[in-house]
């Protein structure tokens, strides 16, 4: 079931709603961004997501157009989204930072099914071998 949840950088200047329904599942990923940012995310479609504050203070990193792209905050460097086209999963995406979701309850987070990838060699339908570190 799709709840809202609010998420913001660290310094609160990037803000943002997404709908978004844990039970269908969220990522980690095991390719050099994902494991530096020890990023947790969950893909949502563009209108389920909506930016409330602070597209001025978002600059762009890691643009390519293999993967999409990340919003950096200017003010304090945190990345809590991001977005692309991947044509294997259904086009485009927003890609939430599960842990700049400032109410999402730990006890919901810890409920979500996690599905792992093994980004690092390209093979992102299965799962690496290690998962324990992610």
């Amino acid at each position: 079931m799709k709840k809202t949840y609010r998420g913001s950088c660290h310094c609160g200047k990037i803000r943002y709603e997404a709908d978004i329904d844990l039970s269908a599942g969220t990522n980690k990923c095991n390719c050099t961004y994902c494991w530096k940012m020890r990023w947790w995310g969950v893909g949502i479609k563009p209108d389920a997501f909506r930016v409330l504050a602070g597209q001025d203070e978002t600059g762009y990193g890691f643009p390519t157009s293999k993967f999409g792209t990340r919003a950096i905050c200017r003010q304090c460097g945190v990345t809590s989204f991001g977005w692309g086209h991947i044509p294997q999963i259904g086009g485009d995406y927003v890609s939430i930072n599960l842990s700049c979701l400032d109410d999402l309850d730990p006890a919901e987070l810890v409920a979500a099914p996690v599905r792992y990838m093994d980004g690092r060699a390209d093979n992102w339908w299965n799962a690496p071998a290690e998962t324990r570190h992610l």
